[in-house]
């Protein structure tokens, strides 16, 4: 059996999908960008203030189905310019303990929604 998590701390989907699937003691969640959902508009400045976006989108999601970032076990990380990965990665790392980060990986992509220069999606289980 699934379970939708929906949050407004998080942006809404824009199609055919939801923030994230709880089935089981796992929650799938689908990619963020960085949109504000306070406001409905993306923050693209500049790329740490783009991924610090992210990852509160993904950190309200993971609070909605009663997580935190400890849960996460799997990341994925799609970005137009790897030159970008180490301040992702700076950003990314901030909201994880090092020595329970979850496994990832990292891939560079022609075109993201909206021309974003990151997504990120994540797997946690409960």
């Amino acid at each position: 059996m699934k379970k939708i998590i929906f949050t407004e701390k998080a942006p809404a989907p824009i199609g055919p999908y939801n923030q994230a699937v709880l089935s089981g003691n796992t929650l799938y969640a689908s990619g963020q960008i960085a949109i504000n959902p306070a406001t409905g508009e993306l923050v693209t400045d500049n790329i740490n203030d783009e991924t610090q976006q992210v990852m509160q989108n993904i950190a309200a999601i993971l609070e909605a189905a009663d997580m935190t970032f400890e849960n996460v076990v799997k990341a994925t990380i799609f970005i137009m310019d790897m030159n970008n990965f180490g301040a992702i990665n700076t950003v990314y790392g901030s909201f994880f303990n090092e020595k329970t980060a979850p496994a990832r990986e990292t891939v560079q992509v022609a075109c993201l929604p909206k021309n974003v220069n990151v997504e990120i999606s994540i797997i946690a289980v409960q």
